[in-house]
């Protein structure tokens, strides 16, 4: 065990199940193949000294409710060690620069002095007290289970999102935990792939994996709220549609008064009725995302109303623990590699953050490639990747049936090339037809895939078709929503009514 004599906490067991398997250091970087998949755990008894079922047990015979148990619970012996701050994005990217700039989380602060981004940075010696057995046993004890808040999937990895945050001040709906899908049939007949995957991301509360950093963040804002009552009045949003969604749930959750500000006739009917069902205060602009985007700044820097929108990097922190939950459903093998969606481009540097974060502590020797996959449409990080990011220049988007990322200036994207070449990544694109034939003909083998996610298996499609992607390769596609938020345009793919579009793969009701 590489934990130090302080991890063994009198809340904890010394020993987890003896059939419980753990990977090996050797086999961290095992292969797709078949010999290899028989080997990716081997079997030990002698674990950590760790385990929450003592503590989850001890908590059940308490009074109150969970909130209230989570209260009374001894923290870890070394947590309050554990600290982030928000520092410029600038030195992140350039970390042997002097950082003469930082500010506590509890600062309601979104740009640094010189107007770029910030960062969350958390104090990585700290954490590293607690070897990588430790954290990957902690991690696997918590999902899933009803521990507040440990059972979500988010806040089952607390200590590296927001680690000083009062558990009783979180606002969760035991999101994240969602299902990594062998896309079998569609790998093999479509693709000629044995090891292909779909992150179901959109398996969540509001059905998009907004979800995950929007419990990060409204959870900060209550977490002020209670320690500063009156500074914060409401928290608003631009949005494409998700973003307003996840939002809107989780003020409802906490009472909290919410604004989002939408692109009229812009977005989905699903998308525009969640943020009205839940009490939202919903303004219809007659402009694009970019311009609702402007003006929600412009509000927020004038009005004790809290921006929500991914340029608050403490939505990332959230958004970050998807990409370790995908390296904990593999038992800790690292995928060859991710496609994402790329609209804002703030999932992407949050997936790179998340996959990072587990290399520099130890548990994996190696980050996936990454590959952001644009409608092209809306492709202002393609045509930077094309021209090896000399320049970029930001894009008039045009219509796109992929609306959540129909965005033609990303606020993060520093964050994404930074992603992509510290991951040797990839950006592609996908034109309308590419993308809305990639996800009708994977949804005739199962699933029920969003356009954004047309637009990943789309650019898989491609990668694959050129070589790029191996047919043994370990591919995880994240689909950021569900499908039922989409049916506008699967109707209207199966009908052909899609102007200029041959809908090869429709499947048309038979009167």
């Amino acid at each position: 065990c590489s934990c130090p004599p302080a991890a063994a906490s009198s809340v904890l067991p010394t020993r987890l199940p003896d059939d419980m398997p753990v990977m090996s250091a050797t086999h961290a970087m095992a292969g797709p193949s078949a010999s290899a998949s028989a080997a990716r755990v081997t079997p030990s008894r002698r674990v950590c000294s760790l385990s929450v079922r003592a503590q989850a047990a001890s908590t059940a015979e308490s009074t109150g409710d969970i909130r209230d148990q989570a209260a009374r619970r001894a923290p870890m012996e070394k947590a309050h060690l554990f600290n982030a701050k928000f520092v410029p994005f600038s030195y992140v990217a350039s970390p042997k620069s002097k950082l003469d700039e930082e500010y506590n989380l509890d600062e309601i602060v979104y740009r640094a002095k010189d107007g770029g981004l910030l960062d969350v940075y958390h104090d990585m010696e700290s954490l590293a007290i607690y070897g990588p057995t430790y954290w990957k046993a902690l991690f696997d004890e918590r999902a899933g289970r009803t521990t507040w808040p440990y059972g979500s999937g988010v806040w089952s990895k607390k200590e590296w999102v927001l680690p000083t945050i009062p558990d009783e001040h979180i606002v969760s709906m035991f999101e994240g935990n969602s299902n990594l899908f062998w896309a079998e049939r569609f790998g093999r007949e479509s693709l000629g792939m044995s090891d292909l995957w779909v992150k179901q991301c959109g398996n969540s509360h509001t059905g998009s994996f907004k979800d995950l950093g929007m419990t990060a963040l409204v959870s900060q804002v209550n977490h002020i709220r209670n320690i500063r009552p009156g500074t914060i009045s409401a928290v608003g949003c631009a949005s494409t549609g998700d973003t307003s969604a996840a939002l809107s749930a989780y003020c409802a959750a906490a009472d909290i008064p919410s604004i989002v500000f939408l692109p009229a006739d812009k977005i989905s009917l699903a998308q525009l009725v969640q943020p009205i069902a839940n009490g939202a205060c919903v303004l219809s602009i007659d402009t694009d995302f970019d311009g609702c985007m402007k003006l929600i700044r412009e509000v927020t820097a004038e009005t004790p109303i809290y921006l929500a929108n991914s340029m608050n990097s403490l939505r990332l922190e959230g958004q970050k623990t998807a990409a370790i939950e995908i390296l904990q459903q593999f038992d800790w093998e690292v995928p060859d590699w991710v496609i994402i969606p790329g609209g804002n481009l703030g999932n992407v540097y949050a997936f790179y953050k998340g996959f990072q974060m587990a290399k520099d502590l130890g548990l994996v020797t190696s980050i996936p490639r990454m590959v952001v996959a644009q409608a092209q449409n809306a492709n202002p990080l393609y045509k930077a990747f094309q021209n090896s990011y000399q320049n970029f220049e930001a894009v008039k988007a045009s219509t796109t049936f992929a609306s959540a990322i129909q965005i033609g200036d990303p606020v993060s994207i520093d964050r994404a090339i930074l992603a992509l070449k510290a991951s040797n990544g990839i950006v592609e694109e996908a034109s309308e037809e590419e993308l809305m034939d990639a996800a009708a003909r994977a949804d005739l083998t199962g699933m029920f895939n969003c356009p954004h996610t047309g637009v990943a298996l789309a650019a898989l499609t491609k990668l694959r078709d050129r070589g790029v992607i191996g047919k043994t390769d370990r591919t995880v596609v994240v689909s950021t929503a569900h499908g039922l938020k989409f049916t506008q345009s699967k109707v209207a793919y199966h009908a052909k009514e899609i102007p200029g579009m041959a809908s090869t793969y429709a499947n048309p009701p038979t009167p």
